[in-house]
């Protein structure tokens, strides 16, 4: 069972532990990592998009962020990050190679699988700008289907369209844009 830290309104941990379904059945607040692969190609920046599981109990089958999980109880943003993309995509990054571009709050309530999914977090927000090559990825299975890279400046849009082709969170993609072009 995974269990998450029940955190306040700034992402702090307030002392207080949930398990990971609990907490989408009920709405209750807890922390995750995202973390985007960014790459520049020509004079534009390309993100790296997982297509989520068919088996995932949210949003299978859509384009989401390029790897992104719960942080465990007593685990802290930069190791979860860190532990995310080596266990999703295989990439065994060091804690310099992530930089932190900020938090955002992401809340909602929709049906998969014929069930509620109630979600209510604070995900903090990491760039990884190093050289990846999708061919040598490491894909866990179980988590997803396949990866793709994409235009940053119309996934955005697709995003803030809500393309059903993309489920990635349009405040994450507004952080990182915000941090790329500063």
């Amino acid at each position: 069972m995974e269990y998450l830290d029940i955190v306040d309104e700034q992402g702090q941990p307030t002392g207080k532990i949930i398990s990971r379904t609990l907490a989408h059945t009920k709405g209750i607040r807890h922390r995750t990592a995202h973390i985007w692969i960014v790459r520049r190609k020509n004079e534009h920046f390309q993100v790296l998009m997982q297509k989520r599981a068919m088996s995932k109990d949210s949003f299978p089958g859509k384009y989401d962020t390029s790897s992104a999980g719960h942080i465990q109880a007593g685990d802290e943003p930069l190791a979860s990050g860190l532990r995310e993309l080596a266990e999703e995509l295989g990439i065994h990054a060091k804690p310099e190679d992530l930089e932190f571009a900020g938090c955002i709050h992401g809340s909602f309530s929709e049906e998969f699988h014929g069930k509620i999914f109630r979600d209510n977090e604070i995900a903090f927000v990491y760039v990884y700008q190093q050289p990846v090559d999708i061919e040598t990825l490491v894909l866990q299975k179980e988590e997803v289907e396949s990866v793709r890279w994409f235009d940053l400046e119309e996934t955005y849009q697709n995003c803030r369209n809500r393309n059903t082709q993309f489920c990635a969170p349009v405040p994450g993609l507004e952080v990182v844009r915000r941090y790329l072009y500063s």
